[in-house]
C-alpha cells in the first residue's frame, strides 16, 4: 500500500486506486486516492515548512540536495526495479542512464545554487544588485513515461532555491516518488518542505493548482491537460511552466551519413516510441528515400520486442491499455486513410499484452492527424521532400515546436537550417544529448517556459534588484 507523504507522515485516503505492471498485468500496490482534503493538508504543510526552509543558507540546501543524491545512488538498483516494474520501460536504461540521472539532478542544481549570481553593476554611482529569492510552496504534477528523473528534474531546483515543493506524481506510475519520500527523510530534509500526494488530476490536482498559497506550477504532460492547469491556475495568476508534445521531425538531407540518419531514426523507438523529444516524423530528401527506407526496415527488424527486465530487449511496452488503444486508433484511422505500414501496423499478438509493434507509416497527408498529433508510442511516419525550403516548412507544419533533429553532412546547411526551425532544441547528427546547463523547453504547443541552469532558478524564484545610492550611510567605524 502507498500512502501520501505529507509534512514528514504518511496519511491514508479514504478510498484507493490500484497500480498494475504494464509489462505483465501483475498488480503492484493499491494507492491511496487523494482529493480536496488531502490536497489542502499538503499545501498547509508546504506553507508552514517554507519560512525555514527559506532562510537556510545556500551551502546548507546544497548539502541535504547532495545527501539526497547520495541515498538515491545507494537505492539505485531498488529504484531501477521499481521504475521498470511500474512503467515498462527498459530495465538496463534504468540502470545505467536515468537513475544516475536522478542523482545527477540533484547534485547538478545543488552546485548551480552556490554559484548562481549576477554581476553587480552601476548606475550613475547607484549599484544594482541582483539576487534570487524562494518564491514559496510549489506544485509539481509530472508524467509517466520517465516518472523519477521527470520528477527530479523540477523538484531539485525548486528546492535548492529555497522553495517547498507537493509532488503529484501520475497515477500510472506512483511508486518511485513515494521511495524518493524517505530518501528526502533520510537525507535530513526538514517535514514539510517535500510532500508527496498521489490521485488523479481532476479530483487532487487541479484543487492543488487553484490553491491561493501556492506560487509556482510547474506541469510535464499533455496540451489538453495543460489547459485545465492553466485554467485553474489564472484565478490566482500563479506563474506555470509547462513543458507539453510534441510532434518532432527529422530532416535527412541526401548528404547525410546515411548509416547514422538511420540509426537516429531507429532510435526514435526508444521507451515504445513514450519519449515527448522523439522526432516522429521523418523527412527525407526524395532522391535517397528508396535506399533509407531499405535500410530502415532491416535496422528495425532487427529490435527485440519483449520483457523489458530481460538485458537483450530493445523495446518494452505501452504503459496502459487505454494508451495502447489510443496508438492503435491513430494508426488504424491512417491505414483507413491510404496510409501504408512498412513495418508493424499494430499490436504484438505474439507478446499479447500493451506489446505495440514498431510502425513506419508512409504515403501519409501533411494534414493528417497522424502527421499533425502526438501519438506517444511506437509510430513513426516518413515523408518526402525535394529542396531545402520545403524540408523547412514541413519540419515546422504543426502546432508543436518542442524539438528536431536534422541530418546533413554540409555544415553551412545545418546553420542555415537549424536557424529557420520553430524547436527548443535542436540536434544535429545526433539525438537526445542534454545538458542541465542548456535551456529546455518548447514553442508554440509545446510549452511555457525554459528550464536548466539559471533558468529554473529565474521561474522557481522572485528575482529581486536591490540598487544602493552612494550616499546617506552614518558609517561608525
Amino acid at each position: 500500500m502507498i500512502e501520501h507523504w505529507i509534512g514528514g507522515e504518511r496519511v491514508g485516503s479514504a478510498e484507493t486506486f490500484t497500480d498494475v505492471s504494464p509489462i505483465d498485468g501483475r498488480v503492484l500496490t493499491e494507492v491511496a486516492r487523494g482529493g480536496a482534503t488531502e490536497a489542502e493538508h499538503a499545501v498547509t504543510a508546504a506553507k508552514k515548512a517554507f519560512p525555514a526552509w527559506a532562510r537556510t543558507s545556500k551551502a546548507e540546501r546544497a548539502e541535504i540536495l547532495h545527501a539526497i543524491a547520495d541515498g538515491v545512488e545507494k537505492r539505485l538498483e531498488e529504484l531501477a526495479i521499481t521504475e521498470t516494474e511500474d512503467n515498462g520501460a527498459l530495465l538496463r536504461s534504468h540502470r545505467r542512464g536515468v537513475m544516475p540521472r536522478v542523482a545527477h539532478n540533484f547534485r547538478f542544481f545543488a552546485d548551480w545554487l552556490i554559484q548562481l549570481e549576477h554581476k553587480d553593476f552601476d548606475t550613475r554611482g547607484h549599484t544594482n544588485h541582483v539576487s534570487w529569492d524562494p518564491a514559496g510552496p510549489c506544485v509539481l504534477i509530472t508524467p509517466w513515461n520517465a516518472p523519477l528523473m521527470l520528477a527530479t528534474w523540477k523538484i531539485a531546483p525548486a528546492l535548492a532555491a529555497g522553495n517547498t515543493v507537493v509532488l503529484k506524481p501520475a497515477e500510472w506510475s506512483p511508486r518511485t516518488a513515494s521511495l524518493l519520500a524517505d530518501i528526502t527523510a533520510d537525507a535530513g530534509l526538514p517535514d514539510g518542505v517535500f510532500n508527496v500526494v498521489h490521485g488523479y488530476g481532476p479530483e487532487i490536482g487541479e484543487p492543488l493548482v487553484a490553491h491561493p498559497d501556492i506560487r509556482r506550477v510547474s506541469f510535464t504532460g499533455s496540451v489538453p491537460t495543460a489547459r485545465r492547469i492553466a485554467a485553474a491556475a489564472a484565478a490566482n495568476l500563479t506563474p506555470l511552466s509547462l513543458e507539453l508534445g510534441g510532434k518532432s521531425p527529422l530532416l535527412i538531407f541526401a548528404d547525410a551519413d546515411l548509416d547514422l540518419a538511420v540509426d537516429l531514426a531507429v532510435e526514435q523507438y526508444d521507451n515504445a516510441g513514450q519519449v515527448c523529444l522523439a522526432a516522429t516524423r521523418v523527412l527525407v530528401e526524395d532522391s535517397i528515400a528508396g535506399e533509407f527506407t531499405e535500410r530502415f526496415i532491416a535496422k528495425a527488424s532487427g529490435l527485440t520486442q519483449g520483457d523489458p527486465r530481460d538485458e537483450a530487449t530493445d523495446i518494452g511496452p505501452n504503459i496502459h491499455e487505454r494508451q495502447l488503444a489510443k496508438i492503435d486508433g491513430y494508426v488504424q484511422r491512417a491505414l483507413g486513410s491510404g496510409a501504408t505500414a512498412v513495418i508493424g501496423g499494430g499490436p504484438n499478438e505474439d507478446l499479447g499484452g500493451l506489446y505495440y509493434r514498431p510502425t513506419l507509416l508512409t504515403n501519409v497527408a501533411k494534414d493528417s492527424e497522424i502527421v499533425q498529433e502526438e501519438v506517444f508510442g511506437p509510430v513513426l511516419t516518413l515523408q518526402t521532400f525535394k529542396t531545402e525550403d520545403e524540408a523547412v516548412a514541413m519540419a515546422n507544419d504543426t502546432p508543436y515546436g518542442l524539438a528536431a533533429t536534422l541530418a546533413t553532412g554540409d555544415r553551412d546547411r545545418a546553420d542555415r537550417v537549424t536557424k529557420q526551425l520553430v524547436a527548443g532544441t535542436v540536434w544535429v547528427n545526433c539525438f537526445f544529448v542534454r545538458d542541465l546547463q542548456a535551456p529546455f523547453g518548447g514553442a508554440r504547443q509545446s510549452g511555457i517556459g525554459r528550464e536548466g541552469g539559471t533558468w529554473s532558478f529565474d521561474f522557481y524564484c522572485d528575482l529581486k534588484n536591490t540598487v544602493t545610492a552612494p550616499k546617506g550611510w552614518n558609517d561608525r567605524g
